[in-house]
């Protein structure tokens, strides 16, 4: 599995709607925090931290939580999707669907499928690509891992229980190196958009939180 370039699905929903406004903010909060398609959709406005230490609480596999940073564009985007909600109940959830309902994890898979299929109108390549959450969790670890993000500092973010599982990510870039170095001397960075510096690296706070870990 190839990691995606984020570019075209974050820029596939229509902003100027409000449904494309919530689709934004829940791709880009995939992005950014690797979460699993059902700990997306469980997640409430409890779990947000959005003041000073941007972060968000994450329940994952076997009922365990963990805290995964948020970059302040991520958090400046989740604090507009939710708009007068940020001060109602702390159990409510973070993202609904269309009919104003929580949103479920076969949502957000569907969710994602839109936001490919129209992406593909201006990126072909993706059209042969079967596309998930997942995906973009993968794309989301192996960005960690080319920032020079710690193996650990990626298990935890991601919320691995085994360290093999993330060490898999790691092999799997090294043989992407290889893959492209057998069919490329040179890439131009301005033309290849998964080269460009992640969005964490040009982040003070999301950096400073990875110092902490």
């Amino acid at each position: 599995m190839r990691p995606l370039c984020p570019d075209a699905l974050l820029a596939a929903p229509d902003r100027r709607r409000s449904q494309g406004c919530r689709d934004y903010a829940l791709l880009l909060f995939l992005y950014n925090t690797g979460a699993r398609a059902s700990e997306a959709a469980a997640v409430t406005v409890g779990d947000l931290t959005l003041d000073a230490s941007l972060s968000v609480r994450l329940l994952g596999k076997g009922r365990k939580t963990r805290i995964c940073p948020l970059w302040s564009h991520t958090a400046d985007v989740l604090r507009d999707n939710l708009a007068a909600r940020l001060d109602g109940p702390k159990e409510a959830p973070v993202f609904l669907n269309v009919r104003g309902q929580p949103i479920t994890r076969y949502g957000v898979h569907t969710l994602v499928a839109r936001a490919i299929q129209k992406a593909a109108a201006t990126t072909p390549s993706l059209r042969s690509k079967r596309v998930s959450p997942h995906t973009i969790r993968h794309t989301t670890a192996v960005h960690l891992l080319r920032a020079g993000v710690d193996i650990n500092t990626i298990r935890a973010w991601l919320g691995h229980v085994s360290l093999e599982t993330t060490n898999r990510y790691a092999e799997v870039d090294l043989q992407m190196k290889a893959d492209a170095l057998d069919t490329c001397a040179v890439h131009d960075a301005n033309t290849r958009p998964e080269t460009r510096t992640p969005i964490w690296r040009k982040d003070s706070k999301i950096m400073e939180f990875l110092m902490t870990l």
